[in-house]
């Protein structure tokens, strides 16, 4: 069962009388650790309480100190230390105490940190005793993703999910609803995230810190034996790393994330692991269908990818959920368009005279694009073949019909300058990505596991949210370090 949980108020009202304290004769303890300190005490961890408390039974020995061994994650990613560091410095160290919110007579042990993700995610990584699997010795190719090994496995779910199929099941959904809850609902509330919003997705390469060799338990003198062996990781496989040309063990991480323009901050929104060898095209449907049950109220209004989930029925799906798409077009030309039709490769529209025709808005109760004459509206000053063309004083017209080929014809225009600005937005997700893994060093840990893994991304994503939000609290005056816990030492 759950035990007495520290309300957020009495937990800062605890944190700064203490700070205030030490701040009297030693401010420069209370100063080294801002950030931590700063991202602690905004941290809601009453949102906290409402989703993991059906997680525990109502009896049974309580289960102590749960926001404060949540506040320890935070802390340690913050500080980027693995957990036995982190728990050796936490108990030498008076301010960081405070700051989680524990004495030193009640520092939450190793095991009770790992029971807290047990409790989160409930998935069986016990190890496992199998033949090791060889690393594929075969390189794909510079930005050359894995195929599918199931032929038309995208559409098969894009009809399941368009049926009403959900993944409900899956593990990470309690770890996805505390992230969604705790970090992106607070950064709603403060605006930083709008009700409608453009996203942006991608994959991500993530090494586990097993071997793939795995642990010798049979007696044989040959380390190169195909015996049967232990392995600590046993859900990582192999998966082709297209930017670094190398064969990687672990996972394919795929997060989709937003942009906020103002304050020119990149904001993860949904996290999930899969398998190192799944294609970003099967990852990017099931994730959106995810995302979906996640953010009920939360409207999408762009879809922005590259090229890896250029396939129709991934417009097929986002076209029926009436979400714009901004994918970038793989080097492939299946388009399905009438052959008499001369399109770039933006699907505009090229006339007689080689011209690109000039896109003049969208008739929706016939599903269908109209594009003019250049010449006829002023876009060019000459034509060879205006006495060829339509001798009408409009123009020559041009009607698009977007269910030829939605990969082609979307509803933003190819090549126009609002489908640039959104795809150079993409870039979004990138650094995310790069902040996950490297800024708050989640392959640096070399956790193993997926459990572990994926709560150390989510982690890492919760930081990012309070940077965030730490910005815009001090920014707009609403948080002040120095006269909460260093200037004013009134109670």
């Amino acid at each position: 069962m759950l035990g007495k949980w520290t309300p957020q108020t009495e937990y800062q009202e605890f944190v700064r009388q203490k700070l205030r304290d030490i701040s009297q004769s030693a401010p420069e303890r209370v100063l080294e650790y801002e950030s931590v300190i700063s991202k602690l005490y905004i941290l809601p961890t009453d949102k906290l309480l409402k989703v993991i408390l059906p997680l525990y039974s109502t009896i049974g020995r309580p289960a102590e100190l749960q926001p404060e061994i949540f506040r320890s994650f935070v802390a340690m990613n913050e500080l980027g230390l693995v957990l036995d560091t982190w728990l050796a410095k936490l108990k030498n160290n008076e301010v960081l105490r405070i700051a989680v919110g524990v004495s030193e007579e009640n520092i939450p042990c190793a095991s009770s940190h790992y029971d807290f993700i047990n409790r989160i995610i409930d998935m069986d990584e016990r190890p496992k005793i199998r033949l090791k699997k060889r690393k594929p010795s075969k390189k794909i190719g510079k930005n050359v993703k894995l195929p599918n090994k199931e032929p038309g496995i995208v559409q098969r779910l894009v009809d399941k999910i368009l049926c009403g199929r959900r993944f409900n099941l899956r593990p990470e959904r309690h770890l996805q609803k505390i992230f969604a809850d705790v970090c992106v609902a607070s950064s709603r509330e403060l605006g930083i995230i709008p009700n409608e919003i453009d996203v942006s997705g991608d994959g991500t390469c993530i090494q586990t810190g097993a071997s793939h060799y795995g642990v010798k338990i049979c007696e044989c003198k040959d380390f190169k034996c195909s015996c049967p062996r232990r392995f600590s990781d046993p859900n990582a496989t192999w998966g082709w790393d297209s930017h670094n040309e190398r064969w990687f063990y672990g996972y394919s991480g795929y997060f989709i994330s937003t942009y906020n323009r103002e304050l020119k901050a990149d904001l993860p929104l949904y996290l999930r692991l899969v398998e190192a060898k799944r294609h970003d095209s099967v990852s990017s449907v099931v994730a959106l269908a995810e995302f979906r049950d996640l953010y009920p109220d939360l409207k999408v209004n762009t879809f922005i990818h590259d090229s890896a989930v250029d396939n129709t029925a991934t417009y097929d799906l986002l076209n029926n959920w009436n979400i714009d798409a901004v994918i970038a077009l793989a080097e492939r030309g299946n388009f399905k368009y009438p052959l008499h039709l001369n399109l770039n490769n933006d699907g505009i529209p090229v006339c007689m005279g080689n011209h690109m025709m000039v896109r003049w808005g969208k008739c929706p109760d016939r599903d269908r694009i109209k594009f003019r004459c250049p010449l006829k509206l002023g876009k060019v000053s000459d034509c060879a073949c205006s006495d060829d063309c339509s001798s009408s004083e409009y123009g020559r017209t041009i009607y698009i019909y977007p269910k030829w080929d939605l990969r082609l014809f979307t509803n933003i225009p190819r090549g126009s300058d609002l489908w640039k600005q959104k795809m150079k937005s993409r870039t979004s997700i990138e650094r995310i990505n790069d902040r996950i893994l490297h800024d708050y060093a989640v392959e640096n840990a070399h956790s193993r596991g997926k459990k572990r893994i994926s709560f150390a991304v989510t982690i890492a994503a919760t930081n990012i949210h309070l940077d965030v939000q730490l910005k815009l609290l001090s920014d707009t005056g609403q948080f002040d370090f120095n006269s909460i816990f260093i200037r004013n030492f009134a109670a």
